[in-house]
């Protein structure tokens, strides 16, 4: 990956996407990224949506029990109020943010702030989740994760959700979901 050398001394802000399905590897990612910006010894925001408490109130917390500070907020217009003079915002759980996302990190990239994003590109049935296309459509840099399918071995990028529930936000673990690729998805998808 080539990045233009900066010679004005501008900060230049950029998106990056962390997607995937669940048991991806996402947060664990996201946490590996900002703590190399604490070594770097640059200035961080971390947010994640205040719907999300499964592990802590305050912490993103990977599946491998890694966890770094955040702020939950209600809503993505916050983070413009709460990300001033920082060098990188990280982003967890995207998909449950309102429709203003993509346009507040917008906003921050073009004032040279690094926005790191992370979020399940696809629901449980298998179609875009929330603004995590309008993300990836203005992302710089994308990287698209990969969990194991459990029932075959082979790469999964769908959260096939075990349990009945009809609802969009089921929040959950491996008690609710579990990583398939796309054979095992949709032969189990058809034997509900």
């Amino acid at each position: 990956m080539f990045i233009e050398p900066n010679i004005s001394g501008e900060r230049r802000g950029f998106i990056e996407v962390i997607c995937g399905s669940m048991f991806s590897g996402k947060t664990e990612e996201l946490i590996r990224r900002l703590k190399r910006v604490k070594i770097a010894n640059l200035s961080a925001e971390i947010f994640k949506p205040k719907i999300d408490m499964r592990y802590h109130e305050q912490h993103i917390i990977s599946h491998d029990e890694n966890a770094i500070v955040s702020t939950p907020i209600d809503n993505s217009q916050t983070i413009l109020l709460l990300a001033q003079d920082v060098d990188v915002i990280g982003i967890d759980e995207a998909q449950f943010f309102d429709d203003q996302l993509p346009d507040v990190c917008d906003q921050l990239a073009f004032r040279g702030v690094r926005v790191i994003i992370a979020g399940l590109d696809m629901d449980y049935t298998g179609k875009p989740f929330g603004q995590m296309p309008n993300l990836l459509a203005k992302a710089d840099f994308i990287t698209k994760l990969h969990a194991i399918c459990v029932r075959c071995g082979n790469i999964a990028n769908y959260s096939y959700r075990k349990s009945p529930e009809n609802s969009l936000v089921v929040l959950g673990e491996k008690d609710q979901y579990e990583p398939r690729c796309r054979k095992c998805y949709f032969l189990g998808a058809n034997l509900r």
